[in-house]
């Protein structure tokens, strides 16, 4: 009797993998279409995008660090990253770096002796990527194809990174933080990165191998930030940073990899180019 119910327990633990997957799979492409319909649209349309985007992190965010759905220092939080990306959106994307910066400061100060260093580092980790973002795709006609690459980099580690650790397994990358990621799954999700790039050259006229070893630096980037967040939900012992996408959870769960990358990518065009980021970015002349 025991067998049977241990038998019909494995099943049900089965049917409840099947179901998570595929409502991951669904939801993952409904997002990916919504994302790429609102970029191809405009600069104006993806702003808005990221802003409604933005906006959901800082109160996950907030949620996460002081446990609360409103308060003073959230309200801060959201008028900064509001006021970056408006000003991002409409060619002031320096003044919406110092919006954050200010917004930051104030949350720190607000905050002063209650997790003052967490609270500011939401200001920073929801509002930055998002300038950065817009900053890249107000070059036309290159913006597009920047913020593709960066979705390509980042959708493609971790589809493959996640496929490759379920199949092949082996070491842990860092058992303590994520216990289900595998040194296999970072390979196969990094490479994964640098062929899809290669193929996005070519499409482009890009060099295919710049491009290429850029992808696979920024992938190793977006497993990084994954871990980052994952170490942060494991501090506050939480699961999920939200359940507002289901089997995906929050938007940090979803942005934790692409936050980090766009960064990094906004970083490497601006010393390359200042004045043509997203050429400079795709190695274009």
């Amino acid at each position: 009797m025991s067998n049977d119910g241990q038998e019909l327990d494995g099943d049900q633990a089965v049917a409840a993998q099947s179901s998570d997957l595929s409502k991951r799979i669904v939801y993952g492409l409904i997002l990916a279409v919504v994302a790429l319909g609102l970029l191809w649209a405009g600069a104006i349309p993806f702003a808005i995008l990221v802003l409604a985007v933005s906006l959901i992190m800082s109160w996950e965010w907030n949620r996460v660090v002081r446990g609360t759905d409103q308060d003073v220092t959230m309200l801060v939080h959201g008028i900064a990253v509001t006021g970056a990306i408006g000003l991002a959106a409409v060619g002031y994307a320096a003044l919406g770096g110092a919006v954050i910066a200010i917004g930051a400061i104030i949350v720190c100060l607000l905050q002063f002796g209650d997790r003052p260093v967490l609270s500011t580092l939401g200001v920073l980790y929801t509002g930055v990527p998002s300038v950065a973002l817009l900053w890249l795709r107000s070059q036309e006609p290159y913006g597009l194809h920047a913020i593709l690459f960066l979705f390509l980099v980042v959708w493609s580690t971790d589809v493959f990174a996640y496929v490759g650790g379920r199949l092949i397994g082996g070491p842990k990358l860092a058992a303590s933080i994520s216990p289900k990621k595998t040194w296999a799954g970072l390979i196969i999700g990094v490479s994964a990165a640098g062929v899809a790039a290669a193929f996005f050259a070519g499409w482009i006229s890009a060099p295919v191998a710049a491009l290429a070893v850029l992808a696979m630096v920024l992938a190793s980037i977006s497993q990084l930030g994954d871990l980052a967040e994952s170490a942060l939900k494991r501090q506050f012992k939480i699961k999920d940073s939200s359940h507002l996408i289901p089997g995906h959870g929050g938007f940090l769960d979803r942005m934790d990899s692409l936050a980090p990358v766009a960064v990094a990518a906004t970083l490497l065009a601006f010393f390359l180019n200042p004045e043509l980021p997203a050429q400079a970015l795709l190695f274009l002349r």
